[in-house]
């Protein structure tokens, strides 16, 4: 039961915060975004999700709630075990190389893990600049997993190369498990320029993109 709190958690997206403001109502002066607080048992189990978790490639026009999004960032990337600050996904020797990144309709956010918070980067709609797959411009959320490699190079020399593939594997399946638990689809997205990614997300120079995960609605439900 632990596990499957841990893993999924959560209600349909109609309990999760329909009528939320959306993140661009919600940011304060120095554009941090409060997420809702995540949930932590829900109806969905992690057997279930898992017979269920099929790749979706088109998407209902339908926007995600804020508590929605807040669940996903959290599944991926979110603090449970505060006293240690330790994460959902595992992550060699905590060093937690891997940064989220959400492009959504009304902007650009970073997820910040230490207060389970966004920070608005930009405005602009960028999903249709990141590449070429129309699932991710059709989703409304479109989620870039980027990794700082230095983070854990630094304690594991070379070997840093294979354990942060990894951890942004785990952080993948988390956000497609969470997705399902949600009522929501996804799709792992592999073929795009880094470069080009790297720049529409403004990327600072020591992080690589690694995945996008187009996220939302299932067209036709």
């Amino acid at each position: 039961m632990k596990t499957r709190a841990l893993l999924l958690a959560l209600l349909l997206g109609v309990g999760l915060g329909c009528g939320q403001n959306a993140p661009s109502e919600e940011a304060g002066q120095q554009g941090e975004i409060a997420l809702p607080a995540p949930v932590t048992a829900g109806q969905v189990s992690v057997e279930e999700a898992i017979a269920k978790r099929r790749s979706v490639r088109q998407f209902a026009p339908q926007d995600l709630t804020l508590a929605q999004v807040g669940q996903l960032a959290w599944a991926a990337q979110g603090i449970t075990e505060p006293n240690r600050g330790l994460r959902a996904a595992p992550s060699a020797g905590a060093t937690y190389p891997i940064e989220l990144y959400l492009a959504k309709r009304d902007g650009l956010f970073r997820y910040l893990p230490q207060g389970h918070k966004l920070v608005k980067l930009s405005a602009e709609d960028r999903r249709a600049d990141l590449c070429g797959q129309p699932s991710v411009q059709q989703a409304p959320l479109s989620v870039v997993i980027a990794a700082a490699y230095e983070r854990t190079r630094a304690r594991y020399g070379d070997r840093a190369e294979r354990y942060v593939v990894l951890e942004a594997g785990h952080v993948a399946q988390n956000l497609h498990l969470q997705a399902v638990a949600l009522g929501l689809g996804s799709v792992p997205v592999g073929a795009f320029d880094d470069q080009t990614v790297a720049k529409v997300v403004d990327l600072p120079a020591d992080q690589t993109p690694l995945y996008i995960i187009p996220i939302g609605h299932p067209a036709g439900r």
